[in-house]
């Protein structure tokens, strides 16, 4: 589905090295970027031991010499852009115990900071090499915390929803320029991080109590999976919609 599209996969990890290995599989020519140079080592030598259609790079998506350099070495490299998933995320009050009363200021900043203004730069400099290649598309990793209400992790949910915000209006404002928006909702993701991390008491109960579908959790492939579509010309139709792939916990028309 992706053969010959040249994408940018912003942030590895528990989804994004499942991301990072559908998107090479379906023949893309694929930039990844993470603040792990370790773990972008090894993704790359994992999906592509040739080295000829995957490159990696370190990528701190908030800075924006960073964010620059990753979207050079796309089009230097493969000569064009198609496609970007922005997939990284700070989540440093995940489990913090308190609401926004409690929260740390310097957190809150420095979540928004990354999440928030960090997609906002991704987007500034991805656009306009898309719009030179003839278009492209853009996935957003989200949550299902963009528009569920908890007593917790405040500053991640804020920015999640403003995530969704940057999405639709990149959709409406650059859709006539053949810019394609979108975001990807998840719930709870089971990867090899939560295998070396357990979650705390009570969190994996309580997310299985919520989900339609009892005998599993998502996985890396399921988000993967629909990101491909996404950014593929197969969803060439598909632009400004928040997709959940959550097992059923959310419900919205």
């Amino acid at each position: 589905m992706l053969a010959n599209k040249v994408v940018i996969l912003a942030g590895l990890g528990g989804i994004g090295n499942g991301l990072a290995r559908r998107f090479a599989d379906e023949g893309a020519r694929l930039v990844v970027g993470d603040l792990d140079e370790n773990l972008v080592t090894r993704v790359v030598s994992d999906v592509d031991p040739s080295g000829q259609r995957v490159r990696g790079v370190r990528l701190d998506g908030a800075d924006e010499a960073s964010v620059a350099a990753i979207v050079g070495l796309a089009v230097r490299t493969f000569g064009r852009l198609d496609g970007l998933h922005l997939n990284f995320a700070n989540t440093a009050d995940a489990y913090l115990p308190g609401g926004v009363v409690e929260l740390p200021l310097e957190v809150f900043d420095d979540v928004m900071r990354v999440n928030t203004r960090g997609f906002v730069i991704c987007a500034k400099h991805a656009i306009p090499a898309m719009i030179d290649s003839g278009g492209g598309a853009i996935v957003f990793t989200a949550s299902a915390d963009a528009y569920n209400a908890a007593s917790t992790r405040v500053s991640y949910q804020m920015s999640k929803a403003a995530e969704l915000a940057l999405m639709r209006h990149i959709a409406r404002r650059y859709g006539p320029k053949g810019i394609r928006a979108n975001a990807i909702a998840p719930g709870l993701i089971w990867h090899y991080k939560f295998d070396e991390q357990p979650m705390p008491d009570g969190v994996v109960e309580q997310a299985r109590a919520r989900q339609m579908i009892k005998s599993r959790f998502g996985a890396p492939d399921d988000i993967a999976a629909l990101a491909t579509l996404l950014l593929s010309d197969d969803g060439s139709f598909i632009t400004a919609q928040t997709i959940s792939v959550d097992g059923g916990v959310t419900f919205r028309p």
